[in-house]
């Protein structure tokens, strides 16, 4: 079933899936955050790092790019030969959009820059090469804009992003008689909502991931409160400074700016500090 989820986003074929990190540690199945981090091996050819997450931590770029240079320093440990380097690659399936991409699977390699005309040199090159390097990829797969598409259930990809958003039923019907490792995986997902330990995992999950949403809304919101009475006080500060400045009484900068005397005085002392 993993092989197949594998050859739908990167469109390759699979022999072998080895999963590196069968017993998840807390910090790969983290609740409150809702993510699911995968280590994988593809045919001994590929490293893969699946990233499934719920919650928009605004650091999923950062979070992919370190994500690949890990694993290429851990191989140059064990080979110290940068020619038997495998394949990197990220996958992120996120539930919420985040790239300012027309596409619900935008795929990243490292790429040249256009020529500089002005660095340009004529060393009879019809077309200049593009690829940097293949050893690094990113994927990521953005879950609304997916749904926004709407696309039927005729390429494995669609099936099994269908399987994974999970909101419509009939699309995953549809999947299921379509791709019969889908159908599979529906069948063991039934069996496991029937078993109450695994029910009562999925509803505390689902109650970790909307406190956390709730506490990261109030704490935005508090910050944007204690921010915009930072402004302010700052803002009175040198309205402050500027009416001592013209000379104005002690009474009737305070009076305009609406401070006691104690505050404005206070104010000045500081600043005269």
């Amino acid at each position: 079933m993993l092989k197949d989820f594998l050859e739908a986003i990167l469109n390759i074929h699979i022999n072998k899936v080895e999963v590196k990190n069968p017993e998840l540690t807390p910090n790969m199945a983290d609740e409150k955050l809702g993510i699911l981090d995968l280590k994988l091996d593809i045919d001994n050819e590929r490293v893969v790092d699946v990233e499934m997450q719920v919650s928009n931590e605004h650091n999923i770029k950062e979070r992919s790019s370190t994500y690949l240079s890990k694993p290429a320093a851990e191989q140059l440990k064990a080979k110290q030969n940068y020619k038997e380097l495998k394949k990197i690659i990220t996958i992120n399936i996120l539930k919420y959009n985040y790239l300012e991409r027309n596409a619900y699977h935008s795929i990243a390699r490292m790429k040249y820059e256009d020529t500089n005309p002005i660095e340009f040199v004529d060393m009879g090159y019809k077309k200049e090469e593009e690829e940097a390097t293949n050893t690094f990829e990113m994927h990521f797969i953005e879950l609304p804009k997916f749904k926004q598409k709407n696309p039927d259930c005729n390429t494995k990809l669609e099936q099994w992003l269908w399987l994974i958003d999970g909101s419509k039923e009939e699309k995953v019907e549809m999947s299921a008689k379509e791709n019969k490792e889908i159908d599979k995986t529906v069948k063991e997902l039934n069996k496991l909502s029937k078993d109450p330990d695994e029910v009562a995992k999925y509803e505390e999950r689902e109650w970790s991931i909307m406190r956390y949403n709730v506490e990261m809304k109030t704490n935005r919101e508090l910050g944007e409160k204690e921010g915009r009475k930072e402004g302010e006080k700052k803002t009175k500060e040198k309205i402050v400074k500027a009416l001592k400045n013209m000379n104005l009484s002690i009474e009737q900068i305070a009076q305009a700016v609406e401070l006691t005397k104690k505050e404005v005085e206070a104010i000045l002392k500081t600043q005269e500090n």
